[in-house]
């Protein structure tokens, strides 16, 4: 097993590494339109210092239809359901504000004229 150290974060509190915390650091800063920023070092209470996201980069308006409904489908699923599965792969959920500002953006993508999502 890895050994791990308290870290001080800006509240001055000094944190282990855990899901909640990180959690908490990108609760702890608003995420801009572009759906990209830094949680590292996050003002919020609770906040693990040493925390980020993990990006998905895809194509707004994408040739093939069927594979773009496909993808648009997933990541619908990932920040849904796919949530529940996140702790056991040691992975961080997703505050709720950022979950409703991906769901925005999937709202968005499109093959042509046609949009992937309903």
């Amino acid at each position: 097993k890895l050994e791990v150290a308290a870290l001080k974060n800006k509240s001055g509190e000094f944190l282990k590494p855990s899901i909640d915390a990180i959690t908490a650091a990108a609760a702890g800063e608003a995420l801009p339109d572009s759906l990209t920023t830094s949680i590292t070092d996050s003002p919020g209470k609770g906040a693990y210092p040493i925390s980020s996201y993990s990006y998905l980069l895809v194509y707004e308006d994408t040739k093939d239809t069927t594979k773009g409904e496909a993808l648009a489908k997933f990541m619908w699923w990932a920040i849904h359901d796919g949530q529940k599965l996140a702790a056991d792969l040691h992975y961080a959920p997703l505050p709720d504000a950022v979950v409703k500002q991906v769901e925005a953006r999937l709202k968005q993508l499109k093959s042509g004229e046609k949009k992937l999502l309903p």
